[in-house]
């Protein structure tokens, strides 16, 4: 898999503070503590540990407050790590965060606490294959997020063949497919507000999301016509990443998985050791 380059966005909305920020007594949400960590750092020690992340930036209001996570504060010394101060809106920031990288990078966000080196890892190999002008969305399906915890995610993208949650994970190949990045400039968040469809992704894209016409595949074969260039689903074996913080049920849920982490990873050292 070719070296790529993760962009961590970590940014705040100007004029309002998260709900979980506040709860905690802070200013940004990427600060907040998940399993006794700072949730920016779960994301930073899994894109660490991935063998092709050779280069980490971090887009963030105010870069200083990566000096109180202490991953962020080791990687930055190592030179594996730079924090590039936000602008004013998601997709301004992110061509700030990209501005003189390298290709591939891979986009995700401070709050997707429960990625791992291994979905990274399956996100890099599916966009490698793709190609070097494609891009590739992480999903995973239904039954991989239920299984993951029963109230992980409430809201999915219903198709023909499945259902399916987004993971917050983006690989683009090139700065030739970064217009994709444009879908997000009205916020995302698809799910909930599908009129921002319609302005992305055409009148057609709606209807078919609306009724759940066709397959995952044939959706990504029409963005990908609309765009001009490939752009491919990629559908993720571990559903507890698509279980990003974003209030106290998913805050619970993702402290649970956690915990049942650290209670396997005991068993599987006796294992290897057997």
């Amino acid at each position: 898999m070719r070296s790529t380059t993760a962009i961590v966005m970590a940014g705040r909305r100007e004029g309002s503070i998260d709900p979980l920020a506040a709860a905690a007594g802070l200013a940004d949400k990427c600060l907040v503590p998940v399993a006794g960590r700072p949730m920016i750092e779960h994301v930073l020690m899994a894109l660490a540990d991935t063998p092709s992340i050779a280069r980490i930036i971090v887009s963030i209001n105010d870069p200083a407050l990566l000096d109180a996570v202490p991953a962020a504060r080791a990687l930055i010394d190592e030179g594996r790590l730079v924090a590039v101060r936000a602008k004013h809106n998601l997709v301004d920031s992110l061509f700030a965060a990209i501005d003189g990288q390298a290709f591939p990078i891979l986009v995700t966000t401070a709050d997707n606490v429960l990625l791992t080196p291994a979905a990274v890892e399956q996100i890099g190999t599916a966009g490698d294959t793709a190609g070097a002008k494609s891009v590739a969305v992480a999903f995973t399906r239904r039954a991989s997020v239920l299984a993951a915890h029963p109230d992980g995610q409430r809201r999915f993208y219903r198709f023909r063949d499945d259902s399916y949650s987004n993971c917050n994970a983006y690989w683009i190949g090139s700065p030739a497919a970064l217009a994709v990045a444009e879908v997000f400039r009205s916020g995302g968040q698809f799910a909930k507000h599908p009129v921002r469809i319609l302005r992305a992704l055409g009148l057609y894209n709606l209807i078919a999301f609306r009724l759940g016409l066709g397959t995952i595949d044939g959706a990504f074969a029409r963005f990908s016509r609309r765009f001009g260039f490939p752009i491919r689903a990629v559908i993720l074996d571990d559903g507890a990443v698509a279980i990003d913080v974003d209030n106290p049920r998913t805050l619970a849920v993702a402290e649970t998985i956690f915990a049942s982490r650290k209670v396997s990873q005991p068993a599987l050292e006796t294992a290897h050791a057997e």
